[in-house]
């Protein structure tokens, strides 16, 4: 059978109040040496290392924020040229066929070769682009050597007319007949597809 337990009579008993005391000092030293040995944070040296790598990874996140703004800045520019380069060198498909057949005569013309009969080839498209297009032109002059080499010199520093293909024949009466191919490239004026 069970006895009564009285409280009240346990704690009159001094040893058994000491026994409690230092049970409960037992398990709070227990706990703090968990914390001392082994704390919430974790130790100094731990912190630091934690510190350390924080920074570290804050340096090397700094460093490819600034090469992606370098590179941002680069593509802007790219565009810019791009464009540049574009409206320089590429001709409107409206104004193509008689900017072209116009600028080869005017150079002719400066150099002293007279024009005469020209065809144009369909424009083909430029492998790697759904805009642009290869624009061809034969076209055929007479004159001297002297005006064939500064025509020559005059198509080499056009920005627009690229010099395919040469041909000269002397003809009897000591004239040069000249047929020259040469091409240049288009776009859709608004850039749309072709």
């Amino acid at each position: 059978m069970l006895k009564d337990f009285d409280l009240r009579a346990q704690l009159k008993d001094r040893r058994m109040v000491v026994r409690a005391g230092l049970g409960a000092l037992l398990a709070v030293n227990l706990v703090a040496g968990v914390f001392v040995f082994h704390p919430l944070g974790g130790s100094a040296e731990d912190l630091a290392q934690q510190l350390d790598a924080k920074q570290r990874g804050l340096a090397q996140q700094l460093q490819h924020l600034e090469r992606t703004r370098n590179v941002g800045e680069k593509v802007k520019q790219a565009k810019v040229e791009g464009d540049k380069f574009l409206a320089d060198y590429i001709l409107s498909r409206r104004k193509a066929y008689s900017t072209l057949l116009a600028e080869a005569n005017q150079l002719a013309v400066e150099s002293g070769l007279k024009p005469r009969e020209s065809a144009y080839a369909p424009p083909e498209p430029v492998e790697g682009s759904e805009t642009i297009e290869q624009l061809s032109i034969s076209a055929n002059y007479e004159g001297n050597y002297q005006s064939l080499t500064k025509f020559v010199n005059l198509l080499d520093k056009s920005p627009r007319l690229i010099l395919e293909a040469m041909q000269a024949l002397p003809q009897a009466n000591g004239v040069l007949t000249v047929t020259i191919k040469l091409d240049t490239f288009i776009q859709e004026a608004s850039g749309a597809k072709l």
